[in-house]
């Protein structure tokens, strides 16, 4: 792996980079036998896995102390996982590739990190800015149809400019600053988007309220003609282009949105299941995601993409007394979302699952059509006045994304002096 083909920004450096093995001792980790019980009692040592990406996904946190597991010292002397010293910087390669920390404590790591125990010529603070710097980068050329992986060969031609070591004590202490600020005003916009989907779900609930106070209520099934559940077959981990079949992600359904870029390609060596294929007007229930999903309903709409039902979503079929959309519009209200919530209780962090005989007992209001079409259209009416505002904060969080990232990258490789940089223009043109 060239400099130029992973990090172009690299190259406008003011400062001679160095590959980062070469100024701290590169390792990695190691899973110990799950065959051997006894690896795995009494233990001690912290143990950092891919479950705990989620506490740096968003780039805020430097410094992890806490895993979900550990391991005992007997399962590390029978394996190839190392206790690294506090102060290694972690960078995760497989799946969730490109999230860096700092760890704050003696740990061990699973297989899916990298890591560098800084030398005396590189400051870890510094060396975690620009592997953040590089993160889009490192995402871009992972390998591999599964699941997308930074192989070590090319974790080892990684690179690093290599200003004196004070400077990048510089550095560092003027990112850490600034990136807090540019973080807290991301922090402001995402509270005012919940601000948003609260009051979206206070118009549903009033309006799904009056309709069971109106109409009564019945379970679902009473409208069914039946469900289909497609398969997964062995995909690609990049979306299907346009003349390509996709099959659909469980990311593809939102409470209320249908996203079709959420796909995986289907290898042209493989044919698609016709049957399997969805189409505009479907009423799609996602069977398995995470608790807080897990049960998010959409109708797909008009679409050139070919894309396939998935073994995680449900496809339901309805009778002519009901409509696809108003479904999903009482779904998306906290009546059946507390039921999702309510039967995924207990499940795991990262995947739950609910069963149809659950959906079936749905309670739908049993308003007649041209109620339902009534209310539909003023729910979406409400929404689309809300969408405007959340279109208008998605480009200030947008905004403050890249500058974020070009503020990292101008930094580290000493496009300005941090000295006199502090708060220039990183927030110029954002509102709150």
């Amino acid at each position: 792996m060239t400099e130029s083909r992973l990090a172009p920004w690299l190259s406008a450096s003011r400062w001679p980079t160095a590959p980062i093995r070469l100024v701290a001792r590169l390792g990695s980790g190691h899973t110990p036998s799950r065959s051997k019980p006894e690896y795995w009692n009494d233990c001690t040592v912290p143990w950092i896995t891919l479950a705990d990406v989620w506490q740096i996904r968003d780039g805020r946190t430097k410094v992890i102390t806490e895993t979900k597991e550990k391991v005992s010292l007997l399962g590390l002397a029978n394996s190839a996982a190392v206790r690294h010293p506090a102060g290694t910087v972690i960078l995760s390669r497989t799946a969730s590739v490109g999230f860096s920390a700092i760890i704050g404590c003696d740990m061990a790591t699973s297989q899916d990190f990298a890591t560098w125990t800084c030398g005396p010529k590189l400051e870890p603070r510094y060396l975690l800015h620009a592997l953040r710097g590089m993160a889009p980068d490192l995402k871009r050329v992972a390998t591999g149809s599964t699941h997308k992986t930074i192989y070590m060969p090319d974790i080892e031609q990684l690179r690093v400019p290599l200003p004196p070591r004070e400077e990048q004590r510089r550095i560092a202490d003027f990112l850490d600053a600034e990136t807090a600020r540019i973080d807290r005003l991301i922090e402001l916009q995402c509270l005012t988007m919940n601000k948003l989907d609260e009051r979206e779900r206070a118009q549903l609930d009033s309006a799904v309220d009056e309709l069971l106070d109106r109409w009564g209520t019945v379970p679902l099934r009473r409208f069914l003609r039946g469900v289909d559940q497609g398969t997964s077959p062995q995909a690609d981990a990049f979306p299907a282009g346009p003349d390509e079949w996709g099959v659909l992600k469980v990311s593809s359904l939102r409470p209320g949105r249908f996203f079709p870029n959420a796909n995986k390609r289907l290898p042209a060596d493989l044919q698609p299941d016709v049957r399997n294929e969805v189409r505009a007007g479907d009423l799609l229930i996602t069977r398995a995601n995470t608790p807080q999903l897990v049960g998010s309903t959409a109708v797909v709409p008009q679409t050139r993409r070919k894309l396939l039902l998935s073994d995680k979503i449900f496809r339901v079929l309805l009778d002519q007394r009901i409509t696809a959309e108003f479904v999903a519009m009482v779904a998306r209200g906290s009546r059946i979302r507390g039921l999702c919530s309510a039967s995924s209780n207990g499940a795991s962090q990262s995947m739950a699952n609910i069963r149809f005989e659950e959906v079936k007992a749905w309670p739908i209001p049993a308003a007649t059509l041209d109620a339902q079409h009534e209310v539909v259209k003023q729910f979406d009416q409400q929404r689309s006045a809300l969408d405007e505002l959340r279109t208008m904060i998605e480009r200030q969080i947008s905004l403050l994304t890249e500058r974020r990232q070009a503020l990292i990258t101008a930094a580290v490789t000493g496009q300005f002096d941090v000295s006199t940089a502090a708060g220039r223009n990183v927030t110029e043109g954002v509102t709150v």
